[in-house]
């Protein structure tokens, strides 16, 4: 009995500090006490410095396909290239700690195609476009055809009235 009892704690404990290695490994990207407005306005600056737009992925910590989205854009080399070229990024959060009700509302409400959900702006904060990202997706991940294609779309060249003149 006393054999099967340590059994027992064993695998609670070992589970116990599995959990505990899991919950310490998580990646924070989204920061509910950051100030939204903030993380805009000072995207814009730089976004004029460099000639860029700004690139909001709105989303939360608690959103498996925000952390998957994340982790895409940073690993795949042609989409990491994509929005260094022609993007400041910016997580803005969206959690029961903070749901940025108001600037939710200024985006004149992207959380309604789900999480994530990017919004890109100019330089000057002139909301360009939504992005529902369920276009984007492509089995259990992201589509990198599609994910290069909207950025290509969207970037700071696509919309020059110069790149159009005749």
């Amino acid at each position: 009995m006393r054999k099967q009892v340590y059994t027992v704690l064993t695998i609670l404990m070992t589970f116990g500090m599995i959990s505990q290695v899991n919950a310490q490994e998580k990646v924070a990207i989204y920061h509910p006490e950051k100030n939204a407005f903030e993380q805009i306005k000072q995207a814009e600056i730089t976004a004029q410095k460099e000639g860029k737009h700004v690139f909001l992925m709105i989303g939360g910590n608690w959103c498996r396909w925000c952390r998957m989205f994340d982790a895409f854009s940073k690993t795949d080399l042609s989409v990491d290239s994509a929005f260094k070229a022609n993007y400041v990024i910016e997580h803005i959060n969206s959690s029961k700690e903070n749901k940025n009700d108001s600037l939710m509302q200024q985006l004149e409400f992207p959380q309604r195609f789900g999480f994530p959900v990017f919004v890109i702006l100019d330089a000057h904060g002139k909301r360009l476009h939504t992005q529902s990202t369920g276009y984007l997706e492509q089995g259990e991940g992201y589509n990198k055809e599609s994910v290069i294609e909207f950025l290509n779309q969207w970037s700071p060249a696509a919309l020059n009235p110069a790149n159009y003149k005749k």
